[in-house]
């Protein structure tokens, strides 16, 4: 499959959950599992329905890993059929499908769509990143002074940025950060995101000219479905070594 064929399928992919989502009509968390809500149950149903056939791995937040079904195939694709789920059950327009195909190389295409604005962030390992097919670059900032950074929970001290934002998905806060509306992303907590939060953004950062970092130094590139990342992203790696250093500080 090359990279055409699995952006058309990645795309696909998006456009069933959305449809998916389209029809239904409970939004609340699930009383087994208060973190999981009936629409990611949804969505996962029908990113897979799309995903299987194509004889692809699938890593998924939601069902965990499934093995191709084609025997030759190298390729898993990381999902998250929404992440944000918490927004999008209180009507905040700030939540996303994302996706992202691995080769044996790594990160290879990705796809993070707003579900419910409809923006579609873009990926091509060596081809750059787009937004709604338009090509995107990080903002260039280098100074934390300067900088606005979305964040993932608290910081234990103000780290000296200009101003932050919690925005609660953290596929689209990276993809913010290739696009220039943020300058920075940091996880704060000591690993909370699984791959399928992050590695769509992160390939889409770093096809925009965006860095990502994980705050232990661990490799982010993982497909254990238990494995479990602080993901920092900044759009110069001036700003990055000035955000870890503080975000490291007592």
């Amino acid at each position: 499959m090359d990279d055409r064929r699995m952006l058309s399928l990645l795309g696909q992919t998006v456009d069933a959950v959305h449809e998916a989502l389209s029809v239904v009509e409970d939004w609340r968390p699930m009383t087994e599992r208060p973190t999981q809500y009936a629409i990611d149950l949804v969505a996962d149903a029908a990113a897979l329905q799309v995903l299987a056939p194509s004889g692809v791995g699938v890593l998924s937040e939601e069902s965990g890993l499934h093995a191709p079904t084609d025997a030759t195939s190298r390729v898993t694709v990381v999902v998250d059929p929404v992440d944000g789920s918490t927004n999008a059950s209180r009507g905040v327009p700030w939540y996303a499908t994302s996706l992202c195909a691995l080769d044996e190389e790594g990160p290879w295409v990705a796809v993070v769509a707003n579900q419910a604005t409809g923006e579609r962030f873009e990926a091509v390992r060596g081809g750059g990143a787009r937004l709604n097919g338009r090509p995107i670059v990080a903002s260039g900032c280098i100074s934390l002074a300067d900088a606005m950074v979305g964040i993932s929970g608290m910081p234990r001290a103000h780290p000296g940025w200009r101003q932050f934002r919690a925005l609660g998905a953290a596929a689209l806060d990276l993809c913010a950060v290739a696009c220039g509306r943020l300058d920075a992303y940091l996880d704060t907590s000591d690993g909370i995101h699984g791959a399928w939060d992050y590695l769509g953004g992160m390939l889409i950062c770093h096809e925009a000219g965006a860095v990502v970092a994980e705050m232990g130094g661990r490799d982010l590139v993982v497909i254990e479905h238990d494995a479990r990342r602080a993901p920092v992203a900044a759009a110069t790696t001036a700003l990055l070594d000035q955000l870890m250093a503080a975000a490291r500080k007592p």
